[in-house]
């Protein structure tokens, strides 16, 4: 399992479905996972803040419910890459491990500040260097030329590009 963090949230340009890029943490690979809105928004909201009710989500629910059983989140991992489909898992401390949606272990995993990992054989398959997809820092072009080169990426991805 390779550690990953969160690059950026995006809207795919053709089909405007919300896009999270993550990225290796001690490596030069990044990875996009398609989202559902809902997710997306979840995503948006960030970090949750202690007891904070006015940035409430519903996924705040699951923390003071896994804890009163006894266990505690540690983190999420997209696990396999079959057909184009993501699958993801939360994993409690007793290694206890809960399949979901990947786009809600992700969500759950940027709201409780989780580690976030992902199967080193997806990223084989599948990943793209970090500085194809994003102009490298100093970077001499100007910013409208590296938004132009990142839309332009994004023009030409899709979840099918994911298919094996």
């Amino acid at each position: 399992m390779r550690p990953m963090r969160v690059l950026r949230l995006v809207v795919h340009a053709r089909s405007r479905q919300p896009v999270l890029v993550l990225g290796e943490v001690d490596g030069d690979r990044c990875l996009p996972v398609f989202l559902r809105a809902q997710q997306a928004e979840v995503i948006s909201v960030g970090k949750r803040e202690g007891a904070d009710q006015e940035t409430a989500v519903s996924q705040d629910v699951l923390l003071p419910v896994v804890e009163a059983l006894g266990s505690r989140l540690v983190g999420a991992e997209i696990t396999a890459l079959v057909d184009g489909v993501y699958s993801a898992e939360l994993v409690l401390d007793n290694d206890l491990r809960v399949s979901v949606r990947p786009s809600d272990a992700l969500a759950v995993a940027v709201r409780e500040d989780l580690p976030i990992g992902v199967a080193d054989e997806i990223l084989d398959d599948v990943g793209q260097d970090v500085s194809e997809v994003f102009p490298v820092e100093g970077s001499a072009a100007p910013p409208e030329e590296q938004v132009q080169e990142f839309r332009d990426f994004l023009d030409d991805v899709s979840p099918d590009d994911f298919r094996r």
